[in-house]
Parts: structure tokens; sequence; C-alpha cells
């Protein structure tokens, strides 16, 4: 049995899987595609045996769960695509009413806990569907992630205020953030460790292909988007995949507030899978 291993559909992951499909690596693994909600609900559940998984869910579920060392999706600063679009400025929001995407649960947090740690006001919350014509007609301001995200600012981006929660996280803490972590499920890992082993050297150089022929990654990825392969570079470098100490220091700290909050009941141990 092939692993099942989940990919999130969104740009943002490109570096990571690129190298797979240049390297045949996709023939030893069965892939699924999803948003960031749906993979988190089927690596839980058990349907699926490796994926990415909202750092938020992590923590909700890390007992049955293993981190890969060394993979994420994160950013010091700014991320470029995880954004609130806004009629007017945040600090004028205290009671209004926020649409927030369907497809990121860490997102979601992310944005409640800078309203309430950095702005110190608290807008009404919804959640809708990505699309911002019917999010700003709902509300006064919008959250979205990923593609969404990247596909608002580039058209929008002299009609609304726009904020980049990577950055706004950044001026709050002085740290990273870390949007997604890898994941195995524990039961997998207890019944083929050496497989999941072998899955996370194949990511691992699939990111390092990436880094190295980033170009190439870039015009592939135009292909398909409005955007032009300079635009989708200066994206890519403004991304992370690696988990430094202070990565792990800036998702501790989101893990800290989150619990301050009542988003988590605990913050969780890190636990890592042996390779």
């Amino acid at each position: 049995m092939r692993p099942k291993v989940g990919h999130i559909q969104f740009l943002n992951c490109m570096p990571l899987y690129y190298g797979l499909v240049m390297n045949g690596i996709l023939l030893d693994i069965e892939l699924t595609k999803g948003t960031p909600t749906e993979l988190n609900q089927m690596l839980i559940r058990g349907d699926l045996d490796i994926s990415p998984i909202s750092s938020l869910e992590y923590a909700r579920n890390y007992k049955d769960l293993i981190l890969f060392p060394d993979i994420t999706v994160s950013a010091d600063g700014e991320v470029k695509s995880i954004l609130f679009f806004s009629k007017r400025p945040m600090e004028e929001l205290h009671k209004e009413k926020i649409a927030l995407t369907s497809t990121s649960v860490t997102s979601q947090i992310l944005l409640k806990l800078l309203f309430q740690e950095k702005y110190r006001i608290t807008p009404h919350y919804f959640i809708s569907p990505p699309e911002i014509g019917p999010m700003l007609l709902e509300g006064e301001g919008a959250l979205l992630i990923g593609d969404d995200a990247l596909k608002t600012s580039y058209e929008l981006k002299d009609k609304l205020y726009i904020y980049d929660l990577g950055q706004e996280w950044k001026e709050l803490t002085g740290l990273p953030m870390v949007y997604a972590v890898w994941a195995a499920h524990k039961k997998f890992v207890m019944e083929k460790s050496l497989l999941a082993g072998e899955v996370y050297r194949a990511f691992l150089r699939s990111m390092e292909y990436s880094l190295e022929n980033l170009d190439k990654v870039a015009e592939s990825a135009g292909r398909w988007e409005p955007y032009p392969p300079s635009y989708l570079k200066k994206y890519f470098l403004s991304l992370n995949f690696s988990f430094k100490e202070n990565y792990v220091k800036g998702l501790m700290e989101f893990y800290r507030l989150a619990y301050k909050h009542g988003y988590i009941k605990q913050v969780p141990p890190l636990e890592f899978l042996e390779v």
C-alpha cells in the first residue's frame, strides 16, 4: 500500500511538491488534494497517513500526530497570502462584522488574536466561503488565505485596506509565524516508521530541489496564474519551509496566546518523527 499523503492546493505549497513531480516520487505515494480544512479533518480521522495540517489543529489533536522536523509553511514577517481586506482601518472595527474564510482555522485564530492583543477590540465574526464580494456585502472586513488572497490583493490593491497577517504578527511579537506543519498519524508511524521516514526525506529533497530551481518553479506556476513569474518568485522567497529555532519560538508564542484566549485547551508539546 502506498502512503496516503495530503496536498494543499495553494501556490504556497508548490515548492514542497514540485520536486516530487520532477523526480518521479509521486509514483510512490497516493496524493490527495484539498483545502487546509479538508486535509486537517482527513488526517485527524486517519483517512490520510501524512499531511500538512494547520498549526492550530495540530495543537488540538497533538496526541494522535507526530510532526515532521524541518518542514512547515511559515514566514518571518510578510507572507503575502494571508490577508485581511477591510473597508476601514482595523482599529475602527470594534463590534463590526468580519468575514472569516472557511478554508483555514489557523488564520481565523491568528486574526482574532491580532484584534485582541494588538488592537484591543472585539469585532463580530462569521464564517464564509472565500469570495471577497459576498464577504464584504455582509461584513466590514474579510479574511482570505492562499490563492484567494493573492488574487484579490493583485486585483484590488488600491481599493481596500489590506493587512498582511504575517507582518502584523511580527509587529506584535517580534517572531515568525508558522501557519502549517507537516505531520503523520501516530498509527501510521507505529506500523510503518521506516516508510514515514522515507516520505519525510522525499519532501526534504523536493524542497531543496525547488529552492535550487526557483525560477523554474515560478515559471511553471505562472502558466496557470495571472501573475508573471517574477511576482511568483518574490512570493516564494517570502515564505519559509524549515522549522528552525526561531520558528519554533514563534509557534509556541502563537499557542501561548491561543491558550490565553481559550482557543486551545493547553499548549501542546512538539513531538517529532525520529529520522
